[in-house]
């Protein structure tokens, strides 16, 4: 069947790779221009148009995908099905009436509809999520659902390890649903809960919050997003693994170590820290961290 997608992210183009291997294959891919990122600011294209040039598809970036020019690209593109997999931006009339839209979203709706349902499953709690192919509607991924497969959360994974597996299955998903092409059935009414967008403010591990709530946090952020602790009014130490801990630790926002173990101190308990990364540093093993920060305090001692 003769496709167009349209994706941006690095899940999107790992569905795009499984979809190009099909019967299938899009004929155009449409993803967001160019920007800026990192302290360079250098220009990067985004995932899914590098996973395009290197298939060598057609590839399109407009400044909107809802531009009557863009419209025009796409349908000359003679697509029987239009895919989309984390666009990141609105697809709104008439483009969304004009063809039958494929979503692949990462969750089994109607739980987690909206931006980021792989971070906030993590974050609840949940021990399964899944996929859903759905067809786009102008409510936030309201629409009824084609095929959905659910998938574990296992009690280590962080999105770094489950995001792989639900785009694997995500992709097998899309092309089982361009193929088969069952009737959507609608999303029930009971059960919505909204994945909102990851805010900047929530990578600081707030010490006000439950121990288990930020080691949840930690998985669901890295290694994609980020948390930290704030040693100070300035300093930052990012935390890319950690677990609750048991016994009495530091108070609420103190950061101490303890038997080689680093330990933050939170409302109701105690958060260790197992991998640490200084600011402007690697990634390291918390004990790596304490054997580094005794070896300055030693040589700022003989420096005084």
């Amino acid at each position: 069947m003769r496709t167009v997608y349209l994706g941006t992210t690095d899940f999107a183009a790992a569905v795009l790779e499984r979809l190009a291997r099909s019967a299938h294959r899009p004929a155009l891919v449409v993803t967001r221009p160019d920007r800026p990122t990192g302290r360079g600011r250098r220009l990067r294209s985004p995932p899914v148009a590098d996973a395009a040039r290197e298939l060598g598809i057609e590839l399109d970036q407009p400044e909107s995908v809802n531009d009557e020019g863009e419209i025009g690209r796409i349908a000359d593109a003679g697509p029987l099905a239009v895919c989309l997999c984390a666009f990141g931006a609105l697809i709104r009339e008439p483009l969304l009436s004009a063809h039958e839209i494929f979503n692949v979203h990462p969750s089994l709706l109607p739980r987690w509809r909206g931006a980021a349902p792989v971070e906030r499953a993590i974050q609840a709690g949940d021990t399964e999520t899944g996929v859903s192919i759905m067809r786009l509607v102008a409510d936030l991924d309201a629409g009824p659902v084609y095929l959905a497969r659910s998938e574990p959360i296992r009690p280590d994974d962080d999105y770094g390890a489950l995001a792989p597996r639900l785009a694997a299955l995500g992709g097998d998903l899309l092309v089982r649903a361009l193929d088969e092409r069952p009737d959507p059935v609608p999303q029930p009414e009971e059960g919505v809960t909204y994945a909102e967008k990851i805010d900047r403010s929530e990578r600081r591990l707030d010490p006000e919050r439950p121990a288990e709530e930020l080691a949840r946090t930690v998985r669901a952020f890295t290694p994609h997003i980020g948390t930290y602790v704030q040693l100070g009014a300035e300093d930052r130490l990012g935390v890319r693994r950690a677990r609750t801990a048991a016994g009495e630790g530091p108070g609420p926002g103190q950061l101490d170590d303890h038997d080689d173990s680093l330990l933050f101190g939170t409302v109701d308990g105690t958060l260790e820290l197992l991998e640490v990364q200084p600011a402007g540093g690697r990634p390291m093993s918390a004990g790596d961290y304490l054997r580094g920060r005794v070896r300055s305090d030693r040589q700022d001692s003989r420096n005084g």
